[in-house]
């Protein structure tokens, strides 16, 4: 199945009203490159696209507006965002932001499922120029999955409070599929499928008393010196580091903004 399929997971937005904010942190810790998308400064709006170091096509965007709040998700692609904020709505999802054209270069939706987390919605262009674009974009994402490079969005996480519940609201609106992770060491933790043969996310059942999120993670060369890292630049390291015994090593971190993200490297190959 192609990366760019319904149902994948392919990109991350930060919301915010001070872009500068959010640039400055995660372009210290992670060396993030950012660029304006020229055609979205109107109405005080500005998009703004994010590039891991070295990296050809970007990942995700700041979405920066004076009128709005800080937010962070990750974008489900979509063949239809119309059709599809109906169907997920059927399904138990809230509408965050209507389905909405962006000039000629996109459609898109915020939703939130029925734990209250948001996530979006978007489809590619029809604009020939852009799908030639979105092809190199894919290609690059597909060619990531197999070999990230440092500070990239290399996959994203589920936390939640009803496991069951969240399970067969994204196995209803996606098509994913849940499998324990046998590797985390005992930890209630599940592999997620997106429709290819490998896991490209991941939920955490915390509980009733744990934390509900949606947040994509990004990898690490040293989780726990970049852990620190972050706290010294005003981020809260909200779990770990911690390990698995496959020697996976991951934190969960709030930034200053309020914004929840993971930091993660890959088991050492013996």
């Amino acid at each position: 199945m192609s990366f760019m399929a319904p149902g994948q997971v392919v990109w991350f937005e930060i919301g915010t009203r001070e872009a500068s904010t959010a640039e400055k942190f995660y372009g210290e810790l992670l060396g993030w490159n950012f660029e304006v998308d020229p055609d979205s400064s109107v109405d005080g709006r500005r998009y703004i696209r994010i590039m891991a170091p070295e990296a050809p096509w970007p990942m995700g965007a700041i979405s920066e507006s004076g009128s709005g709040g800080e937010q962070i998700n990750v974008s489900v692609f979509s063949e239809d965002v119309s059709a599809d904020v109906d169907r997920l709505c059927e399904a138990g999802a809230t509408v965050l932001v209507p389905a909405t054209q962006v000039a000629d270069v996109t459609w898109f939706a915020v939703l939130a499922d029925p734990q209250g987390n948001p996530f979006s919605l978007f489809s590619r262009t029809s604009n020939e120029d852009l799908k030639d674009r979105a092809k190199a974009t894919e290609e690059h994402f597909e060619q990531s999955s197999y070999a990230p490079s440092q500070g990239s969005f290399a996959w994203f996480e589920i936390g939640t409070t009803d496991a069951d519940a969240t399970r067969a609201f994204y196995s209803q609106a996606f098509g994913w599929r849940f499998e324990r992770d046998e590797t985390a060491g005992g930890k209630p933790y599940y592999n997620v499928f997106t429709g290819n043969q490998w896991p490209s996310g991941g939920m955490y059942d915390h509980g009733a008393q744990g934390t509900d999120y949606v947040m994509p993670s990004f990898l690490s060369g040293d989780v726990a010196a970049q852990s620190k890292s972050a706290e010294n630049l005003g981020a809260v390291i909200e779990f770990g580091p911690d390990s698995n015994p496959d020697g996976l090593v991951y934190s969960r971190i709030v930034d200053p903004n309020g914004n929840r993200f993971g930091l993660f490297s890959m088991p050492t190959q013996s």
